[in-house]
């Protein structure tokens, strides 16, 4: 736990992709949840994506306990909220190692590994080649 300004919090990192998130989950605050410095209505567009970034806190069922704060940057909108929900996880695991078994059952303590494969010289894309021809 960090202490600023009388304020205790507990920070985390989440990652997907090129997309990192800095979690700080706050107990006993308002409970609001903010990412970068927008509500999280405002900050996804889509429904699913706000599901997917409060999976960790609806799972343990401690929603009601934290205020949420994340920074997020880079890659997509969909790989920012899945940032944001291993970010939460681990938090939330720091905060209460008993929920560290429904987390990791629920696959969100896992990072995503997977990524962009990079292009490779003399192909078009990162396995497509040049069409062959005989003459």
């Amino acid at each position: 736990m960090t202490t600023k300004a009388n304020t205790r919090y507990i920070e985390a990192v989440g990652r997907r992709k090129t997309a990192v998130a800095r979690v700080r989950i706050t107990e006993g605050a308002k409970n609001a949840f903010v990412i970068n410095e927008k509500p999280v209505a405002d900050f996804f567009p889509t429904e699913e994506m706000r599901i997917v970034a409060q999976e960790a806190l609806t799972k343990t069922e401690v929603a009601a306990k934290f205020h949420v704060s994340a920074h997020v940057k880079g890659g997509g909108s969909h790989a920012q909220a899945e940032a944001v929900r291993h970010g939460l996880a681990r938090a939330l695991v720091d905060f209460d190692a008993d929920l560290r078994t429904g987390l990791k059952k629920a696959g969100y303590l896992k990072r995503d590994p997977r990524s962009v494969e990079r292009k490779k010289p003399g192909l078009k894309k990162a396995r497509k080649s040049p069409q062959w021809s005989k003459r």
